[in-house]
């Protein structure tokens, strides 16, 4: 297995613009459960299977409640939880 790419080392610039950005948004007054559906959006349209894992747990962490088995999407079939 590869290492990750870490962002900050590899461009110290876009990643503080980019927390400049989650920074704003967290100031936004939006629900953080939307801001977290928000997030999964985002990673299904990238195609970015280990992001759609990970907004799918931050996303049922911070949601009022447990609405049951999400869907598995195209960009999932990479992630955990949808490996054979």
């Amino acid at each position: 297995m590869t290492e990750r790419l870490r962002y900050p080392k590899a461009n110290p610039g876009a990643y503080r613009a980019m927390a400049a950005m989650q920074a704003h948004v967290d100031a936004s007054g939006l629900e953080h459960p939307l801001l977290e559906l928000v997030k999964l959006r985002a990673s299904y349209l990238n195609g970015c299977a280990f992001c759609v894992d990970m907004h799918t747990k931050d996303a049922r962490a911070a949601g009022p409640r447990d609405p049951g088995p999400w869907p598995p999407t195209i960009a999932a079939a990479g992630a955990p939880p949808y490996t054979r």
